[in-house]
């Protein structure tokens, strides 16, 4: 049998005050230490859920800005290609018009030197012609009236033609 005496007693007491020791001591504070660091845990995984769905956005907001300068690219590379078509358009224009220009004054040119040529032949025409008659006539009448009488011929065959030439 059991015997119950003082020995057994005390033990029995002992015991329930280490318990209450322990628990005061030692289990308060250990699961005090478990709570906190279940808490700290959770807000871990709460903190990185957050900053995973921060990052989710902050990821489609950079490809949405992405996009946007991928199409503002290329809109100044088309506006570039534009101002390149009308700055070639432009410069052809003006060369054409510089060409033209150019054909004028060659132009003009051609029939101011023409018009110089022709009153050259004009001129030597009239002295070879005063001379010819000079000689035909053995002297010389009038050196006005014989140019003014050569002059008339020259103007008359110009007026009809005569020879097919241009003078």
């Amino acid at each position: 049998m059991i015997d119950i005496n003082m020995t057994l007693v005390a033990q029995i007491l002992n015991f329930l005050i280490l318990v209450a020791i322990l628990y005061k001591v030692a289990y308060k504070p250990l699961l005090k230490v478990l709570n906190e660091r279940e808490a700290k845990i959770a807000g871990h995984i709460n903190e990185a859920e957050a900053q995973q769905n921060a990052a989710e956005e902050l990821k489609a907001e950079y490809q949405k800005q992405l996009a946007n300068a991928r199409i503002q690219a290329q809109e100044i590379v088309d506006k570039a290609m534009k101002a390149a078509a009308e700055e070639r358009d432009a410069s052809i224009a003006e060369t054409k018009a510089e060409t033209a220009r150019m054909l004028k004054v060659a132009r003009e040119e051609i029939a101011r030197e023409q018009a110089k040529a022709i009153a050259e032949v004009r001129g030597q025409v009239v002295a070879l012609s005063m001379a010819a008659a000079t000689k035909v006539i053995g002297n010389n009448i009038d050196e006005t009236v014989d140019a003014k009488l050569v002059e008339e011929f020259i103007d008359k065959i110009d007026a009809e033609k005569i020879g097919g030439l241009p003078c």
